[in-house]
């Protein structure tokens, strides 16, 4: 995606630990992780119930509803 070598990641993670401290990286961590994860939900959600939309109108211009 972004095509970073370990010698960058490194130097973002020492900017991160100087403008955030150690004490905070563990809490923004987190916090990023549950983004993410509510995030991919309600992709899913949203592509699940896309899909039953779908599938309701082919069913009424079948007639079978």
């Amino acid at each position: 995606m972004f095509n970073m070598g370990p010698g960058e990641l490194i130097v973002i993670l020492i900017i991160l630990l100087l403008l955030f401290g150690a004490k905070r990286l563990p809490e923004i961590g987190r916090a990023m992780g549950k983004s993410l994860g509510e995030f991919k939900k309600g992709m899913s959600e949203s592509k699940e119930e896309a899909n039953n939309i779908d599938d309701d109108e082919g069913r009424k211009k079948n007639g079978k509803e």
